[in-house]
């Protein structure tokens, strides 16, 4: 019966699988293969997108061989994949739907690519008009086909350090758009000097985009908040609570508004959102036990990162260390905590525990064409 079903009714079937189910699906025999082949979109972002939440991808952030760990939450497990089609190590910038924006760390100019770990796909980006090191990066995403191989997106640069004209080096005032839509780099702006050294010397690089509106963390204690309105053309800068005793600060985006999550010494850790006005309201606390065990007994949040979608905000240490989780319910009408245990092993062989970096991408198999 199965072999027979018509291709819509099993690509309908299809879609409500997670991405390892439908790789197997579609190794099953060649009727379920053509149709997964057949009917690309109904079994990729728009429905998949609809039943799964997006996976947490963890990138060693030292070079320990070409992979990385992903984390299904559908059904609480690790995978291993291999990154071996990388033709240089990468460190992730921003996932982009089903992508993930990344850098190449053997080289100090910027330059960009995009790689799909599921797909095996990878393709520079073309460089930008200016070569620029260490500038700050931002991502807007411009449709709601978001989670599709092929989502339309800009990229910002701002800051970094270009040739001086006499020689030597100095702060880029030029703003800079990377369009996906015509594959071309455009000067769109310039940025006033405080906030390019700002961006230069004291942001991580990672940037959050909320109702119009760029947003960088400096890194600096105390740590502020840059945003760029991106239509009007203007910067400005803000505060953060607790800004000169935070050990950490991380921007997220959570409901289309602006999430501040960051821990203080010897105390909790706390989410805060953005108000009117540029005012933050405290909206929860890390439970404490969760805190603690984060944290392996040390007092100290320095080491914590966090990452974050609409749908789910991640604090993690190391792989192996377990990650804190402040997760939307299937009902929608509320958050819930929860703990994850770490990646200790695949497949029965043992898996070190390895400093991470984190991102969320929505898993999609479909091969992105631009």
């Amino acid at each position: 019966m199965w072999s027979n079903l018509p291709f819509d009714v099993l690509a309908k079937i299809f879609s409500f699988l997670s991405p390892d189910s439908l790789a197997r699906a579609r190794s099953t025999c060649r009727h379920w293969n053509a149709c997964v082949d057949t009917y690309p979109i109904a079994t990729s972002f728009i429905l998949l997108s609809l039943h799964h939440r997006a996976w947490f991808l963890a990138l060693p952030t030292r070079n320990r061989g070409q992979h990385c760990y992903v984390h299904n939450p559908v059904i609480d497990n690790w995978h291993l994949l291999s990154l071996d089609f990388l033709p240089d190590p990468v460190r992730p910038v921003a996932s982009i739907g089903a992508l993930i924006l990344v850098r190449p760390t053997n080289c100090t100019v910027l330059q960009l690519a995009l790689c799909n770990p599921f797909t095996r796909q990878f393709r520079y980006l073309p460089m930008s008009n200016i070569s620029r090191t260490n500038p700050a990066v931002g991502v807007v995403t411009l449709d709601s086909v978001q989670h599709g191989p092929n989502p339309n997106f800009r990229v910002y640069v701002a800051g970094g350090m270009s040739e001086a004209p006499r020689g030597g080096a100095m702060y880029e005032l030029k703003l800079e758009m990377y369009d996906s839509m015509d594959d071309t780099w455009h000067v769109v702006g310039f940025v006033p000097t405080e906030f390019a050294v700002r961006l230069t010397v004291w942001t991580p690089n990672e940037s959050v985009y909320s109702n119009g509106v760029l947003y960088w963390m400096t890194s600096a204690r105390a740590y502020s908040v840059m945003g760029y309105e991106i239509d009007g053309h203007r910067w400005r800068g803000f505060g953060v609570p607790m800004a000169d005793k935070l050990e950490f600060a991380a921007l997220l985006c959570r409901n289309g508004g602006l999430t501040l999550v960051g821990g203080a010494s010897e105390g909790e850790a706390c989410i805060w959102e953005l108000k009117e006005g540029d005012r933050w309201g405290l909206i929860q606390k890390v439970p404490m036990e969760m805190g603690r065990k984060l944290l392996g007994g040390k007092r100290s949040w320095g080491s914590i990162k966090c990452v974050g979608s609409e749908e789910a905000i991640y604090l993690y240490k190391e792989l192996g260390s377990g990650m804190v989780v402040w997760r939307e319910m299937e009902e929608k009408a509320r958050w819930a905590w929860f703990w994850i245990e770490g990646c200790h092993s695949i497949g029965g062989n043992q898996v070190p525990n390895l400093p991470i970096k984190g991102v969320f991408l929505h898993p999609n198999l479909f091969p992105f064409t631009f």
